[in-house]
């Protein structure tokens, strides 16, 4: 196993030793691949090109970040970068890596949540644009171009977060193998025409399910904070270690989410809109106005105190699949201009 780290660390090596321009691309990647966009930007984008769509980008999100934590709190021997120094597998001085304020993340190693995650969510709406694709054209290229463009995404997701120290490749490639498979597997169970109930229970069960494993985990003398514990020590700047990177943050946005989503799915707008099929003006104005809404929403109320922050954190991601299904499109339905002009008798 030494040698699969001392590997990673070398490759880490060559690739910040890349041109200054490599570096913006790589920082630019891995904020591509960060699990919150898939919420906040990938779900509002999929959802006003194909309802159904989004909602699996969205539900297949969830499931998936769920899942990451949990296999990493069961994996919890793999190490993230800052296991080289802790250990003494290598020092700073034997290798000259820099650190990102992105890479002092508190989560452990593997798999790589940005690749699995991602490639999971996105899996719904690789197939849609193939399938769209191959309707227009009988080409095998055509067909398979949406694919190629999924995979060298995710590819330079994973080396993005080698460069900046949070993964080991062979985390990185785990997470995209995970993250394509699971896409692969849910796309045909995401959940459509359910009641409230099975929302909330979901929701419930998510949030409860995790806080027993890793109650029991501790209880058997596990330390499931030893990644926070690595990051606080070694990371060079303490203000870099973000609580929305830490594993909780991420049940409770599944949670808040998973809760959301069938408040939205349930409410009367949702199901008005079931029947009707809006023009492709009002869909790209119900995305211009929802991305920022949600880049809002999620940055608002950071409070310092870790109840109340993870409390809010819950609220906001309750609220965001409201907004973008109900809220957004009542408003700009409102917007006369884009009202659909009545047929001449």
């Amino acid at each position: 196993m030494d040698a699969l780290y001392a590997s990673g660390v070398l490759f880490a090596e060559v690739l910040q030793s890349g041109p200054p321009w490599l570096e913006r691309f790589w920082l630019w990647a891995t904020f591509l691949g960060d699990p919150k966009c898939v919420f906040i930007v990938c779900f509002p984008l999929a959802y006003f090109l194909n309802r159904k769509v989004g909602v699996a980008v969205l539900w297949i999100g969830l499931i998936a970040e769920w899942l990451n934590v949990v296999l990493k709190w069961f994996l919890f021997g793999e190490r993230p970068f800052w296991w080289v120094y802790e250990s003494g597998f290598a020092s700073k001085d034997s290798v000259q890596l820099r650190q990102f304020p992105v890479s002092c993340e508190t989560g452990p190693g593997s798999p790589s949540g940005h690749c699995m995650i991602t490639g999971a969510a996105l899996w719904p709406m690789v197939t849609a644009l193939s399938a769209a694709a191959s309707r227009h054209s009988s080409s095998r290229l055509v067909h398979l171009a949406p694919f190629v463009g999924y995979f060298l995404l995710l590819l330079a997701v994973g080396l993005s977060r080698i460069f900046i120290l949070a993964h080991f490749p062979h985390q990185v490639l785990g997470g995209i193998l995970a993250g394509a498979a699971l896409g692969w597997l849910l796309e045909a169970h995401v959940p459509t025409g359910r009641e409230l109930r099975f929302y909330g229970l979901t929701s419930l069960g998510l949030l409860l399910s995790a806080c027993l494993m890793y109650c029991a985990m501790i209880a058997l003398g596990t330390d499931l904070d030893w990644s926070i514990h690595l990051a606080t020590t070694w990371c060079r700047n303490p203000d870099w270690i973000r609580m929305d990177t830490r594993p909780f943050a991420s049940l409770i946005r599944d949670s808040g989410t998973a809760l959301g989503l069938g408040l939205a799915a349930c409410s009367s707008t949702a199901i008005q809109q079931k029947h009707e099929g809006p023009s492709w003006k009002h869909r790209a104005v119900c995305a211009l106005v929802a991305l920022p809404a949600l880049h809002l929403l999620s940055n608002t109320l950071q409070p310092e105190n870790v109840a109340l922050w993870y409390g809010l954190s819950f609220v906001k991601y309750v609220a965001s699949p409201w907004v973008v299904v109900v809220l957004v499109p009542h408003l700009v339905h409102s917007i006369p201009y884009l009202q659909p002009k009545p047929h001449a008798a």
